[in-house]
């Protein structure tokens, strides 16, 4: 679908941008796309032929590769261009944007999205925006009718089933377990993921806010320290562990990732770098250890990595809290459901929808002061309806001089200091 919407905005005379979090998502993109169109990804807006240019723009890119695609952009040669956070900077400039697709949304912000969207010319672009757990404050929007909203409710081709199971590490012999589990899983040949919340004692995921002490003051467990627990363990003589995060080197990052997929490694340590574009066949269980620490739609997102090629996908939440803790309710809600909506609706309850008219994405606060996007959904969208079919006559301001009065006094008034 994004791809088609990419397409008729070419075809028109724009350029489109693909807007993505990783390197690693971004590289996908690029290559799945020049894939499928073959030919008509070869520049031809110039030339003789009948494509559009399609290029790569990430912030690891070589000086002469940059310099190229930067070229391609502001001339027009190139249709689209696919990129990280790389496109958000000042030497980017567009011949014509006319549409932004942004994929995994909830890992940009709302300034980051503006400062794409500044940069058409004439017109803001038009702007498709994807993900499989919408964040609350977009959820929100939905409901506020600032999105139009397209849903996908069946699995893509190729996914099996994903089973999750909640396991309290206080537990005696629960631990021993979840170990063993990963090296019987390596024992038929796949593959599996164990996810943590920090890359050691001082050094926290980038873009992941710290984590606090869990249960009986204990740190969360962290990459390295969960590398050095596997290989004192017997079990694991014989298998290949290896640790990715995002302060390693890029160039290593890429050979990690292509040995993993190409199955030569066994069990991947990571934290949430992981969380999006990567997609390995064999891997068939994923491990979050001390899974309190993660929200509800990364959690969802980073069991996503398993049960991608047909085998049927595992996913252990692991804890140390007592059955009672108010966090583990929340890793109860990502046992019962793989439904990325049902788990963004409680997402929502739990982190409120942040300032709707504002760029805070979530908090404890909301900004709305009289109703709850929860609890008055109905008379939101009965709103919405409301405006949508007064708007729909040109007239509305002198047949309602009242209430045009009254919205323009509104949406002058600065919004008060809370």
């Amino acid at each position: 679908m994004a791809l088609r919407a990419i397409l008729q905005v070419i075809d028109a005379g724009g350029q489109a941008a693909l807007l993505a979090p990783t390197e690693v998502l971004a590289t996908q993109h690029y290559e799945s796309i020049c894939s499928m169109l073959g030919p008509l990804a070869d520049p031809g807006l110039f030339g003789q032929g009948e494509g559009t240019g399609v290029a790569l723009l990430t912030g690891s890119a070589k000086t002469a590769q940059r310099r190229q695609a930067l070229l391609g952009i502001a001339s027009g040669e190139t249709g689209l261009i696919i990129g990280t956070h790389a496109l958000l900077g000042d030497q980017v400039q567009f011949a014509d944007l006319g549409l932004i697709v942004v994929d995994e949304q909830h890992r940009f912000g709302v300034e980051q999205r503006d400062t794409l969207r500044a940069k058409g010319n004439d017109s803001v672009p038009h702007t498709l925006v994807m993900t499989a757990t919408p964040i609350p404050r977009t959820v929100a929007m939905t409901v506020f009718g600032d999105l139009e909203i397209s849903t996908i409710r069946r699995m893509p081709f190729g996914r099996a089933p994903i089973t999750t199971h909640l396991v309290p590490l206080q537990l005696p012999g629960y631990q021993q377990r979840m170990f063993h589990r990963i090296a019987e899983e390596v024992s038929k040949g796949h593959q599996a993921y164990v996810v943590c919340p920090r890359i050691s004692d001082t050094r926290g995921e980038s873009g992941v806010p710290a984590v606090s002490a869990t249960a009986g003051g204990r740190e969360p467990m962290n990459v390295e320290a969960m590398h050095e627990l596997m290989h004192s363990i017997s079990l694991f003589n014989q298998v290949r562990v290896e640790s990715l995060h995002s302060q390693l080197h890029a160039e290593d990052k890429h050979a990690i990732m292509e040995e993993f997929a190409a199955g030569e490694i066994d069990v991947l340590i990571s934290t949430t770098v992981i969380e999006v574009g990567v997609d390995v066949h064999n891997a068939t269980l994923m491990v979050i250890v001390d899974a309190e620490n993660f929200g509800i739609s990364q959690l969802h997102q980073l069991r996503g990595r398993v049960g991608r090629g047909g085998l049927p996908g595992t996913c252990l939440l692991t804890t140390w809290l007592d059955a009672d803790h108010p966090s583990v309710n929340r890793l109860r809600t990502v046992v019962g459901s793989i439904d990325g909506f049902e788990l963004a609706e409680a997402d929502l309850a739990e982190r409120k929808e942040g300032n709707i008219l504002g760029v805070q994405q979530s908090g404890s606060r909301s900004s709305l002061k009289v109703l709850s996007v929860m609890k008055d959904r109905n008379i939101i969208e009965r709103a919405r309806d409301d405006v949508a079919l007064l708007t729909r006559s040109g007239t509305w301001k002198t047949d309602f001089p009242r209430l045009a009065t009254t919205l323009a006094s509104w949406w002058m008034t600065p919004p008060a200091n809370s």
